[in-house]
């Protein structure tokens, strides 16, 4: 959407919107795989939740909400091109309480106020910590976008009800894609090459949000 120019108004509830779809479909993988627990996952959504909520209620100019989102776009871009060296998850190790709870409010509330999915910067912050390993943190990241992405769309839909006329096709769009990504992940494309064209989309995006902006 960054790309193709659309306007904050729509971008913004419709990444809400696609963030909630693909989260989900993740986060009922992640319980069948016996990976979501509520130990690990709710002190990030304790005040991200909220925060999330009151994110989403806020709406920035465009002259503002481009080079915001650009900025963070090009953020989760080169975190994607970046492989940080994530310490081993210590056995019985969690996130300390607190730290966590601060951690979720400050993503979910920058998440909710541009629609950027929370995850990208939750996990590494996680790997880096050693607090899950891989897979765990896939799994949190998951059920913290489903969780602040719900919230911040209840937001957005209490300030402007209407939402964007396209978004039941975005829906299906997305929902065809993952299906068809997940397969094309598994079976053809090493994790490498999903990364750098992921990142290629990111940079891209941001580029035009960027210089839309000037």
């Amino acid at each position: 959407m960054g790309l193709a120019g659309f306007a904050p108004e729509t971008i913004k509830p419709t990444a809400l919107a696609l963030n909630i779809l693909v989260s989900a479909l993740a986060c009922i993988r992640f319980y069948r795989a016996g990976l979501l627990t509520w130990r690990v996952c709710y002190p990030f959504g304790v005040l991200g939740l909220p925060f999330s909520l009151v994110g989403g209620a806020l709406h920035l100019p465009s002259a503002t909400y481009q080079p915001v989102v650009g900025i963070l776009l090009a953020v989760a871009g080169l975190q994607m091109l970046r492989v940080p060296k994530a310490r081993a998850a210590r056995t019985g190790m969690h996130a300390p309480f607190v730290l966590a709870l601060l951690i979720g409010g400050v993503i979910g509330l920058v998440s909710g106020v541009t629609g950027v999915g929370g995850g990208i910067f939750l996990a590494p912050a996680i790997l880096a910590f050693g607090w899950a390993d891989t897979r765990q943190t896939a799994a949190i990241s998951a059920t913290f976008n489903l969780i602040n992405s719900a919230a911040a769309l209840g937001g957005v839909w209490a300030t402007m009800p209407m939402m964007p006329a396209t978004l039941p096709l975005w829906l299906a769009c997305v929902g065809g894609g993952g299906i068809f990504g997940s397969w094309l992940g598994e079976r053809h494309l090493r994790p490498p090459t999903l990364r750098l064209i992921l990142a290629t989309l990111l940079l891209a995006s941001a580029v035009r949000m960027l210089a839309a902006s000037l």
